[in-house]
């Protein structure tokens, strides 16, 4: 039975939209995932996911042992120095009882989790959503075929290009950051250690590597990032493209070219922001992960925000009936002064240091390199500005720790 008051529509089947369903499946709402495509597909290679988005991933169900490669990462200039560590805070790893801070995962394998934790008839597949329509009580959803319907809230999670988002804040004003980055992901290499990843950098491209999991198998992700002006050409063969880039970097880069199938385990995408928004709801509907912030591959963090926000979004709707807008309003506020001033921070952060690893001229690129090569700012700014804030998070979902 449809109960007013507890209606959910959620348009998108990526990691963000699949999470808030998973919340508020918890809370009690009665929820529909409305998704384009006959299935939901993830898209990329391998992702680092963060502890505090696998503590999300536990709270939903989903067994974390053999999920993840737990991973010590380090930064290194192109000739293998350290230049900075991630350090892990014991006091994260305690409050979760999950240890480290990174852990590398197959996409697939990750959203095949998460999917398989929601009941089949909560996705509607072949829906490619049109608009919608507020009324005083509700909210209506129009589809491209002609079919529509009906529900208290709206969240928007159909990724970068979003039509909730679009209509309900204007036009995204897409900007292309200047980035390209190649993602690929292969087999287990023999010598290489399974517990590190090295994020590397010449003063032209960053090569980096870490272990992961896929379906529990070990192997390794990798990538590239180099500066691409938008609608650049193609490189007619990509693997010898990337191998003439990886002979300046120490070893293992090399390596992971030679052990990836170039048909079937490399993704490259250009990297696309939009100026940050203050706000991500407006009446009934509210939006998430790219539909408001998509973020820049120096963040590591795309996936893990995604899923963050649907957590969040569901604690503070928090299981209330829906009719009353001055609850809903409530809700979405509470849930945007926990969410964007945060968010908006790890995309501007990641899309400043894309800009100072890419775009600064060959001179001051060397001041840079120097600089980082001989001193601890760039360890100092990855705790203060990456670590610190995330960290700040952690230790307030108090709901989510473990009891000693």
């Amino acid at each position: 039975m449809i109960e007013k008051g507890k209606r959910v529509a959620i348009v998108g089947a990526g990691p963000g939209g699949i999470s808030a369903a998973l919340g508020l499946l918890k809370q009690g709402y009665q929820v529909t995932v409305y998704e384009s495509h006959p299935e939901p597909k993830p898209l990329g290679g391998a992702v680092l996911l963060s502890v505090p988005v696998l503590a999300v991933l536990r709270y939903y169900g989903i067994d974390l042992d053999n999920f993840g490669k737990k991973t010590k990462v380090e930064f290194h200039n192109q000739k293998g120095k350290i230049r900075a560590n991630l350090a892990w805070n014991p006091k994260v790893e305690k409050a979760f009882g999950i240890e480290g801070w990174h852990y590398g995962v197959l996409r697939k394998s990750a959203f095949g989790h998460m999917l398989a934790q929601l009941p089949s008839h909560v996705i509607q597949a072949n829906k490619c959503f049109s608009h919608y329509r507020e009324t005083e009580h509700e909210i209506e959803l129009y589809f491209d075929n002609g079919d529509m319907a009906t529900a208290d809230i709206l969240i928007g999670a159909d990724g970068i290009r979003s039509k909730v988002s679009q209509q309900a804040f204007g036009e995204a004003n897409l900007f292309h950051v200047g980035l390209r980055v190649w993602l690929a992901w292969c087999d287990p290499i023999e010598g290489l250690p399974d517990d590190r990843g090295v994020i590397s950098h010449s003063d032209k491209y960053q090569a980096s590597y870490f272990p992961m999991l896929h379906d529990g198998k070990p192997g390794f992700e990798w990538w590239f990032v180099e500066a691409r002006k938008e609608n650049a050409a193609e490189p007619k063969d990509p693997k010898a493209y990337l191998s003439n880039i990886a002979k300046d970097f120490a070893s293992p880069m090399k390596r992971f070219i030679e052990a990836t199938d170039f048909s079937r385990q490399i993704f490259p995408w250009d990297i696309y922001n939009r100026p940050s928004l203050k706000h991500w709801s407006k009446g009934r509907v509210v939006c998430i992960g790219d539909a408001v912030h998509p973020v820049s591959p120096y963040a590591a963090y795309g996936m893990g925000m995604a899923i963050e926000d649907g957590y969040f979004l569901a604690k503070f709707l928090g299981g209330q009936a829906l009719t009353d807008i001055n609850i809903v309003k409530d809700a979405f506020a509470a849930f945007e002064k926990q969410r964007v001033d945060y968010v908006n921070h790890q995309v501007e952060f990641a899309r400043t240091l894309g800009n100072v690893f890419h775009k600064l001229p060959w001179p001051l690129a060397k001041v840079r390199d120097f600089i980082y090569d001989h001193t601890g700012l760039l360890n100092t700014q990855l705790n203060k500005d990456y670590l610190g804030t995330q960290e700040a998070m952690c230790l307030s979902m108090t709901d989510l720790h473990q009891s000693s």
